[in-house]
């Protein structure tokens, strides 16, 4: 099975998804940091030219960053 692959991308930037090359079926499946100014995006194979030029993240890699304080709360909701 081939690998998925990570994105973050500004909030601003999700009117940009073509959701048919990401793994996530439409924008309420979006995962959000904290704050909401951020989402991030999966996929497999190369990454989608809606996303070219943005840092690529390997799942050990973006569990990494969802475990900061941008995208995890310090206490339990």
């Amino acid at each position: 099975m081939i690998p998925r692959k990570y994105t973050i991308i500004s909030k601003d930037d999700v009117a940009s998804i073509d959701f048919n090359q990401v793994l996530e079926g439409n924008e309420s499946h979006l995962h959000y940091s904290l704050d909401g100014s951020k989402t991030l995006v999966k996929y497999r194979d190369d990454q989608p030219s809606f996303l070219n030029g943005k840092q690529e993240y390997t799942h050990s890699e973006i569990l990494d960053v969802l475990a900061t304080e941008e995208w995890t709360p310090d206490e339990p909701i």
